[in-house]
């Protein structure tokens, strides 16, 4: 995808009135979603879901997808928060919420290049973030919050405060953006970045802590990919084999037919294809 693609996207985003959240689905996100109904509920209450890495375009090839744009949010994100800045009729007030001190002060600091924000620690209870929010916003402004608490807890304030709040924001599901702007964790090398292997490099500085997402997790993400294709492509009664099922999750309720619709948008790469998805996100919203 190039940046020409992505400005119908911004665009858009520059005219929000309502909550609205914004997120990425990473092999990580897809296997919580497995076993987790929360999560699942919290994919639902996205209107934008992006790809990032090369686990999910290898589901998406498996369920006979076009994976589109690799749209990694460290990439993604600050280019977003600069063109909301310049090209929204509104002033733009930046929230960060997420990872510590000084972590989060330096992290919002180079996130949003030097402009005024309001930021405050994470792991705290929903109203805590609620009420820092209250007592800063301004009426009137597009309110950006980036949310950097990791998943699945920033999915989880993401969806409480669009449920909550009633002011034009845009909230951003951010992982660890705070942490690498911050400088606390380096990038993975370019051509790494590049090859779909900043996980490895991840890995390698921190194999304690990812050890169970990506040595146990990934042969766990390839089998839920095989698992949740035969279901979908088992046909049943009366009907034929589905030869371009959608992105996979576990159940077939409303729920899970939600959530995979807001997952094809995470394919779409053009202007079309986005105007398309945010119709489909919207009537499953």
């Amino acid at each position: 995808m190039s940046k020409d693609d992505l400005i119908p996207l911004f665009d858009e985003l520059c005219g929000l009135g309502t909550p609205t959240i914004l997120g990425f689905l990473n092999q990580h996100g897809y296997n919580i979603a497995q076993t987790s109904a929360s999560m699942r509920h919290h994919f639902t209450q996205m209107r934008y879901v992006l790809r990032d890495g090369i686990g999910v375009k290898i589901a998406c090839k498996a369920s006979g997808k076009d994976p589109k744009a690799n749209l990694n949010g460290t990439d993604l994100i600050p280019e977003l928060i600069a063109y909301l800045v310049d090209h929204s009729a509104r002033d733009c007030q930046l929230f960060a919420m997420g990872t510590r001190e000084p972590w989060v002060t330096e992290g919002s600091k180079s996130l949003f290049a030097g402009r005024p924000f309001h930021a405050i620690e994470g792991h705290q209870e929903n109203e805590v973030y609620l009420d820092f929010f209250k007592a800063h916003y301004q009426p009137g402004t597009l309110a950006v919050i980036v949310l950097a608490l990791g998943m699945p807890r920033q999915e989880e304030l993401a969806s409480f405060l669009k449920q909550t709040l009633d002011v034009p924001c845009l909230l951003i599901c951010g992982g660890a953006m705070l942490d690498f702007a911050s400088g606390r964790f380096p990038r993975a090398p370019l051509l790494m970045r590049r090859m779909g292997l900043e996980w490895l490099f991840r890995l390698l500085l921190e194999p304690r802590r990812l050890f169970g997402r990506y040595v146990v997790g990934i042969p766990l993400f390839l089998y839920y990919i095989a698992r949740n294709g035969v279901r979908l492509n088992r046909p049943r009664s009366g009907q034929q084999t589905a030869h371009h099922a959608p992105l996979p999750f576990p159940e077939t309720s409303s729920e899970s037919a939600s959530v995979n619709t807001a997952l094809d948008c995470t394919l779409a790469s053009t202007s079309d294809a986005t105007s398309d998805c945010n119709a489909k996100t919207a009537n499953h919203g």
